[in-house]
């Protein structure tokens, strides 16, 4: 065993974790592109469609992203009419997302695409619930942790 196995892409966690990402939002894209939404549109508007409004900290906690880059992705999202940004009547400082009418019209269109990705993905019911389960347990520790 060589001192430098560590270093060898076969031995690390973050490659296929990074090649099935990468590959799974590629299979999403046109089944996306039908609905006129990114990767990242489609899983603000599934947070959407569940809550149908909250604030954008709320939205961002929910994503795992940051107001950086969901202002942008927001502002997309209103031009195309899916939401709605509002300063919040409580604190001015808070702003509040609102799903739209059209934005909920967009979910009938949207239902089949989960059952299309499941296609995709070879895995039988009991190995998804535990790659999720996994996933889950893996992204909590990094925020679980102590920010530096």
């Amino acid at each position: 065993m060589s001192e430098f196995d560590s270093l060898k892409l076969e031995n690390q966690l973050c490659f296929p974790l990074y090649a099935a990402s990468k590959e799974l939002v590629r299979r999403y894209t046109p089944l996306l592109e039908k609905l006129d939404l990114t990767y990242t549109q489609y899983i603000t508007m599934m947070v959407m469609w569940e809550k149908k409004e909250l604030t954008i900290k709320e939205l961002g906690e929910a994503l795992y992203l940051d107001s950086g880059t969901l202002t942008p992705l927001l502002k997309k999202l209103e031009s195309k009419g899916y939401v709605k940004r509002s300063r919040s009547t409580k604190d001015e400082r808070e702003v509040i997302v609102s799903l739209s009418e059209k934005g909920s019209e967009l979910r009938e269109e949207a239902v089949k695409v989960p059952y299309e990705i499941g296609q995709c993905v070879k895995l039988t019911a009991d190995e998804a619930v535990q790659l999720y389960q996994l996933l889950y347990k893996v992204l909590g520790a990094f925020y679980d942790e102590p920010q530096q």
